[in-house]
């Protein structure tokens, strides 16, 4: 291929196929740069309505993707912008939900005035462009893209944890936020490097038919290829690195507490709710594109190719995208597969089965830093005072539990692909109900704060004489946090649980005992702060208090969907199945 000709394959696949695919993110990056424009010329213009539209916008070309994951009109994944991201049902799901929290958010902060006229501008660029990372981390297809999307959520995220103006703990919070994500960033990076570097390149689907190619198993078997097994795993070691500072697991957690307290409620809500939901995303890309390959899957694009990397170039000019073989012979009988498929499905098997120990590697690895996860967030918040460093263990312990699926999933991709696909979406399912849970507690720190001026548990003490009904929804999102019956969390839960017992082994079933443990654990600390708010006297200290009608309001329809999903959830569960229907095809 000559150089007009890769440039003509580059135009051709942006305009024609990528920009329509990616209008979504297009809508957020128009909505910065008019606030930025906003910003420079002093435009007497409210910054809160320029991020609610833009945002709205980009939901709604958001939700009119969501037809094509299901149905008739259900779609095949795409490459998209020479295979640096992929268009998919998981894409389209995971940035509807984060788009609906972003409009959510935004709204939040205008009811707490976080986001002042002065500022807004500044505040609204930085939410939206973390935003737009994290929407970037749920589509990666290739290690730069998982580089640069994590990087483009995080750095906003560190001026947000400060930007509270004259409050020492939220710089103090932003510092230590940004100095933990510089580390991580670079071990992260550095493991990037080893993985391409062995493997020649870094575009996920390729590296693992490399790694197939490699047969790991044979090499262990036979006692050879040592040093490339060593430096593969110290790669993905430190790759993991990055996604577990983005989770807060264990033992990358260390940022997660100190931020939480030192920023603001409605900051927490965000990087509790919004990245750690990128983060799974991203996990599961990572996760499933090095641990399972297909010959029916794509290649890797002829711009990436043509960059440099030692990856087959074929003749198509069209982007690459998933489609079902093209069979020139005659018909086969009725019970009798195409010689074609024959042949793809023996080579689908041996690819799948070669990257059997890269599976167990990453399944052993995913389910050990789980369970030390869900259970260090739980041990940890028994002893705290201040209600949002409770909470940080609390979304510590509850990364936890959506790892776990992953585990699951790796473990029985090759042998039940199904169930593999039933445990992604469980972990899907857990996102959608955790934005309304975590969004709700957090909003109602929020609302108390500007209300009572504190945040320790102790002065929430009598609050439902003066309070109920704020009181009630708070009570109900705890109660769905711990994931008791009749709420929404108890059905995320149940989902999870429910993949580990079909993965069966020992290590999906240690992991099950783990986590029904956790949870016996976790209704202590969550009791305790419905216990406080119901029970124990009103100080006689207080002023008299109470909340406005649009809090109150906000309160209860961030509440209603916890207590609606708990008993209506087919449906939502479904659209999260379909949602994972292309993983381990």
């Amino acid at each position: 291929m000559t150089f007009q000709g890769l440039l003509d394959s580059l135009l051709s696949d942006t305009l024609q196929t990528s920009v329509p695919l990616f209008l979504p993110e297009l809508a957020l990056c128009g909505t910065i740069v008019l606030m930025l424009l906003v910003r420079v010329f002093n435009w007497r213009i409210d910054a809160f309505y320029l991020a609610l539209v833009g945002s709205a916008v980009g939901l709604w070309l958001a939700l009119s993707d969501l037809p094509t994951i299901s149905g008739d009109q259900a779609a095949a994944p795409v490459e998209i912008f020479s295979g640096m991201v992929i268009f998919d049902s998981i894409t389209v799901f995971m940035r509807t939900v984060l788009l609906g929290f972003a409009v959510l958010f935004i709204l939040l902060t205008r009811l707490t005035g976080l986001s002042d006229r002065e500022d807004g501008p500044d505040f609204f660029s930085l939410v939206l462009g973390a935003t737009l990372g994290m929407c970037l981390m749920a589509s990666a297809n290739h290690l730069m893209m998982v580089f640069l999307a994590v990087e483009m959520a995080s750095v906003p995220s560190y001026v947000l944890a400060g930007i509270i103006k004259g409050r020492p703990r939220a710089s103090e919070a932003a510092l230590k936020y940004s100095i933990f994500g510089a580390g991580a960033a670079g071990v992260m990076l550095y493991g990037i490097s080893l993985l391409a570097g062995v493997l020649n390149s870094a575009h996920l689907p390729t590296m693992a038919r490399q790694l197939a190619a490699l047969d790991l198993g044979a090499l262990i078997a036979a006692g050879e290829g040592t040093e490339t097994i060593m430096v593969l795993v110290l790669g993905g070691l430190m790759v993991m690195v990055g996604l577990a500072f983005k989770l807060s697991a264990v033992p990358f957690h260390f940022w997660c507490p100190d931020v939480f307290e030192g920023a603001s409620a409605e900051v927490n809500a965000f990087l509790s709710v919004a990245s750690k939901a990128a983060a799974l995303a991203l996990l599961v890309r990572v996760a499933v594109g090095l641990g399972y390959a297909s010959d029916r899957d794509y290649t890797e694009p002829v711009a990436v190719a043509a960059a440099g990397q030692s990856a087959a170039i074929d003749d198509r000019e069209t982007p690459v995208q998933f489609t079902a073989l093209q069979v020139d012979a005659a018909e086969p009988a009725a019970d009798e597969p195409p010689a074609e498929e024959q042949i793809a499905s023996e080579d689908d098997d041996s690819l799948v089965a070669a990257l059997g120990p890269v599976r167990t590697f990453m399944a052993l690895l995913v389910a050990v830093i789980a369970a030390i996860t869900c259970t260090f967030g739980n041990l940890a918040a028994y002893g705290q005072e201040n209600i949002k460093r409770m909470l940080a263990y609390s979304t510590i312990a509850h990364a936890g539990y959506m790892m776990m699926p992953v585990a699951a999933a790796l473990v029985v991709a090759e042998s039940n692909p199904a169930l593999a696909r039933d445990a992604i979406g469980a972990m899907v399912f857990y996102i959608t109900l955790y934005v309304f849970m975590n969004l709700g507690a957090f909003a109602i720190v929020a609302f108390y704060r500007n209300v009572l001026r504190t945040e320790q548990i102790s002065d929430y003490a009598g609050l439902i004489r003066t309070m109920p009904l704020t009181v009630i929804c708070f009570a109900v999102i705890l109660v769905s946090l711990i994931g008791l019956p009749p709420m929404a969390g108890f059905v995320g839960k149940f989902y999870i649980f429910l993949a580990l017992v079909r993965a069966g082994g020992p290590l999906m079933i240690t992991l099950l005992v783990i986590a029904g443990i956790n949870t016996a654990i976790s209704l202590v600390y969550y009791l305790r702060v419905i216990k406080v708010m119901t029970i124990d006297p009103e100080p006689d200290t207080r002023t008299p208090a109470s909340m406005s009608f649009l809090p109150a309001t906000y309160v209860v329809l961030v509440t209603l969907p916890v207590l609606v999903l708990g008993v209506w959830f087919n449906d939502v569960a479904e659209l999260a199945q379909q949602a994972v229907r292309h993983l381990f095809a």
